[in-house]
């Protein structure tokens, strides 16, 4: 056998149990993760009384996401990183403060928002980063230009994307990303095609993500909305697809006014509605 081919089997068979050891722990970090999910979320709504007095699996799951290293794993392994860490990390913000108080009455009580900095101003460690809510949505999610997760993220209030019972999961994401997109058309808080008054409302999320939202599905948006700005183009497109043949008439007839629903912002909070 020649040097050169027996030095790189010798390489491989280095290399290959600890990138196994590192696959497992990530493996392991997910479903802790997926558990407490699992337990605690229910249709988008939690039970943060519930997950406050059981929050060792919660803390244990955040404080291995500090340390984690991803910036060289797969692409759609860092999205689920990122996608879980934010959401883990709106969970942890919630209970840190449950019963949150009342503190402004710009928002609903005991809103996220209620929490001062909840999202621009309270850091956290990941993946070796100190960076708020805000920071992951706007500086580390866009690079992957896949408006869809800007859907994935809790958010910790009503009118964001339904949060899922499950943890993200690289060789389910693009599944779980489709399931995404598909549910807003079925969420009011995200789209609402009002029949009689001619309006298509929809979520301010796009209006947040203006950019990320027209510069990848605005092209797609057939030839008769032409017309229509960027956004809605943007807007139609991204939600055509999984309309009823009924709602694509409607929006075909491209008469329709284009408004964004104010984003609700009361908790998702299944406390005190049964169940638990």
């Amino acid at each position: 056998m020649r040097p050169a081919i027996l030095v790189l089997i010798l390489a491989c068979l280095l290399v290959a149990p600890v990138r196994s050891q590192e696959s497992l722990g990530d493996s392991a970090r997910r479903k802790s993760f997926d558990q407490l999910l699992d337990l605690y979320v229910r249709n988008g709504d939690v039970y943060y009384r519930a997950l406050k007095s059981d929050r060792s699996k919660l803390d244990g799951y955040v404080n291995l996401l500090a340390t984690a290293a991803v910036a060289n794993a797969p692409r759609d392994e860092q999205i689920a990183f990122w996608l879980n860490a934010y959401n883990a990390l709106v969970l942890r913000t919630v209970i840190d403060h449950y019963p949150i108080p009342a503190r402004s009455a710009q928002y609903p009580a005991r809103s996220i928002r209620q929490i001062p900095g909840a999202f621009e101003r309270l850091t956290h460690r990941v993946a070796g980063r100190t960076l708020t809510l805000d920071q992951i949505e706007r500086e580390v999610l866009p690079p992957f230009h896949d408006p869809r997760v800007f859907f994935a993220l809790g958010r910790g209030a009503v009118g964001s994307g339904r949060l899922r019972s499950e943890a993200f999961l690289p060789s389910r994401l693009e599944e779980q990303l489709a399931d995404v997109a598909a549910e807003c058309v079925t969420r009011a808080q995200c789209l609402h095609l009002d029949r009689e008054a001619g309006k298509l409302n929809a979520s301010s999320i796009f209006s947040w993500r203006e950019n990320d939202f027209t510069t990848a599905y605005a092209g797609a948006a057939p030839p008769a909305f032409a017309s229509r700005s960027p956004i809605e183009r943007a807007v139609i497109a991204f939600v055509m697809p999984k309309l009823l043949p009924t709602e694509k008439e409607i929006l075909g007839a491209n008469t329709f006014q284009f408004a964004y629903t104010p984003f609700d912002w009361t908790l998702n909070d299944l406390t005190g509605r049964g169940g638990r």
